[in-house]
């Protein structure tokens, strides 16, 4: 049967795209896609969808049926059309103003994500040889079209045009992820759902999903109901409107968990999106509030508060059996819950102190023959994954779980900078790069003077297209091992959705490129034009991204004889930046900036971007000069 599919569809498409071209006009738009395709030809014309459009899915293959009815449903959305998805059968024939999803006519050594996209004057097909391929095609097809397909409302006036192009494409790398904690703060099911959206849209594939520390246990454990009774909760929490600030605490209980019903439910979310979960479990550290829940499990013999500050905290799980048994059975209904071949189990800033001053651990090492806490957090680790691997699974960790020996199956997420993913691929374990120098989206993406309070230096949007996960000391071999990069989104200074929101866009378009597209297609320049259109994207989805690339921003240098030069700039290099001194709001009739000014002590210099069509972008930015020296 399936051979005479590949005659059928050979037929039916070669000769719906050798057809007489139907002249519908110049396409007037820039092709623009985020990530870089591997391989782009675009040709003169363009394709006009219109009311009575439709969508076709290979008769024998489910996956093209379901990754067509996400791009109908879109499409209905914002058309009003009625769209209908049908299959490719042996007596249809196939005309024109329509879009096709198919496995048939692959080439035989086409990459497993991998897709071709062709639009002629005539159709648009998309062809992968599996379901995740078709989906990364839909995604590149909807950023062809106009940037109204991303809205949520009917845009009538819209004329849905395609330009012509052909398109190779498929990723450079396998591991293509983003975090998100909700130890410190949770997100909503339906935020979290609208995060897994995204990550689609920009082809990532793996959401680490951190569900406990300190200050939180989210995620429901049926046999050890407190904790999330007990552990899912803190009296309170600090708040956090400047650096170096007395601490002060809201007063407020803050907690909550996710059900298992509701970790099934996004787990099978992010699934038809091609997405896979990743749960993060903490140990043997940052686990105060699991000890909470349950003291008998802690070193100490106290019970701790369920912490309501941030940071890295003395309390660890004890080695005793009865924990490790504690630990199995919470990771044997994680594991029921999650179908990801890994598991986080942390590993990271796991405080020995408590292990030190403890004549039991102590007597436990010796016992073991270890000479120090590090090979007892080792054989912890080690211990835990003879576990996770009877069940079929893989563990990954933080970097620290290289300290005192790798547990030997181990794949490692290089956190600290890239030495310990350096050091694990060169021990033949794969490898998931995320330095904090490059992919902490919780740091300043822009001056810190007009940006929210982080908890990190500046991180811009160039500092993380810049990152190469490939490190040059690594062989061709060893740099085989590195599975792909992932940003982290730590929340501690984020506790509402819109800052997430404003924290990881539009930084997650450069983390898309850098992990997708090949290294040697990588052009800041040319990224940085694309950005604009991204944003407008961003702006239709409702997405409340930072604008920092637009922000002006000033350098201040004192003259001892004419008072301070200041310079102006912006991370898009534009030169549209107007400005005012006396105080007032800058517009189009104020003074264009064009080279460094002179202004004396005490000036309140403000300034804003315009781009080259006179488009606003970013905010007003001020500084009251030589007040911030």
């Amino acid at each position: 049967m399936r051979k005479t599919w590949n005659v059928i569809l050979s037929v039916v498409l070669g000769g719906l795209l050798a057809c007489s071209p139907k002249p519908q006009g110049e396409y007037k738009g820039t092709v623009q896609i985020i990530p870089e395709p591997v391989s782009l030809q675009q040709s003169t014309g363009q394709l006009v969808l219109t009311e009575d459009l439709k969508l076709f899915a290979q008769a024998d293959n489910e996956e093209a049926n379901r990754v067509a009815q996400h791009l109908a449903e879109d499409l209905r959305q914002v058309t009003g059309w009625a769209v209908p998805v049908a299959p490719i059968t042996s007596d249809q024939s196939v005309g024109d103003n329509q879009i096709v999803f198919t496995s048939e006519g692959v080439a035989n050594d086409q990459p497993e994500e991998a897709y071709t996209l062709s639009v002629t004057t005539d159709a648009v097909v998309v062809r992968a040889v599996s379901g995740a391929g078709l989906f990364y095609g839909m995604q590149t097809l909807k950023q062809l079209l106009p940037v109204e397909i991303y809205g949520k409302a009917k845009a009538t006036e819209v004329e849905w045009s395609l330009p012509l192009v052909q398109v190779e494409d498929y990723p450079r790398f396998s591991w293509r992820g983003l975090h998100l904690d909700v130890g410190r703060n949770m997100s909503s099911v339906e935020f979290i759902k609208e995060y897994i959206d995204n990550m689609a849209m920009h082809k990532l594939n793996t959401f680490h999903w951190h569900l406990t520390d300190d200050q939180g246990w989210r995620i429901e454990i049926k046999k050890y109901p407190k904790l999330t009774e007990i552990g899912g909760f803190r009296k309170e929490s600090l708040t956090i409107t400047s650096r170096h600030q007395p601490k002060v605490y809201d007063g407020k209980r803050y907690g909550g968990f996710y059900t298992q019903e509701q970790i099934k439910e996004i787990v099978a979310y992010a699934a038809d999106r091609y997405i896979t979960v990743i749960p993060e479990i903490e140990l043997p550290g940052h686990a105060t509030a699991a000890i909470a829940a349950y003291p008998e499990l802690g070193t100490s013999g106290e019970r701790p508060e369920v912490e309501v500050n941030w940071g890295i905290f003395p309390d660890i799980f004890n080695v005793e059996d009865a924990t490790f048994s504690f630990l199995e059975d919470v990771l044997a209904e994680v594991i029921e819950l999650f179908p990801s071949q890994y598991i986080h189990i942390g590993g990271d800033e796991a405080m020995k102190v408590q292990w030190e001053e403890s004549p039991r651990i102590q007597a436990k090492m010796k016992e073991l023959g270890l000479k120090d806490e590090h090979e007892l957090q080792s054989y912890f680790i080690t211990r835990i994954e003879k576990f996770v691997n009877s069940k079929g699974r893989q563990i990954i960790g933080w970097d620290e779980i290289l300290e005192g020996g790798l547990a030997p199956n181990a794949a490692v997420m290089s956190w600290r900078g890239e030495s310990g993913g350096i050091a694990a691929a060169r021990s033949q374990h794969s490898v998931v790069m995320a330095p904090y120098q490059f992919l902490y989206l919780d740091y300043y993406q822009g001056d810190p003077r007009f940006e929210p309070t982080v908890v990190g230096r500046e991180l811009t949007m160039a500092d993380v297209y810049a990152y190469d996960p490939l490190p040059d000391s690594l062989t061709e071999e060893e740099q085989s091992y590195i599975l792909g990069a992932q940003a982290n989104v730590w929340t501690e200074y984020m506790p509402t959705e819109d800052q997430i929101e404003y924290m990881v866009y539009p930084r997650i378009s450069a983390l898309s490129e850098l992990v997708w597209s090949p290294g040697s297609t990588k052009d800041w320049e040319r990224f940085k034009e694309k950005l604009p259109r991204q944003t407008v994207r961003y702006a239709a989805l409702d997405i409340n991204y930072a604008k920092s690339l637009f922000h002006v921003t000033y350098t201040v240098s004192e003259d001892s004889t004419d008072g301070y030069q200041v310079e102006l700039d912006n991370q898009m290099d534009w030169p549209g930046m107007y400005y005012t001194t006396d105080g007032s709001e800058p517009t189009l009739e104020s003074s264009r900036y064009e080279s460094p000014l002179m202004v004396a002590e005490g000036t309140r210099l403000k300034a804003i971007l315009y781009a080259t069509d006179e488009t606003l972008y970013g905010k007003v930015t001020e500084i009251v000069v030589g007040a911030e020296q």
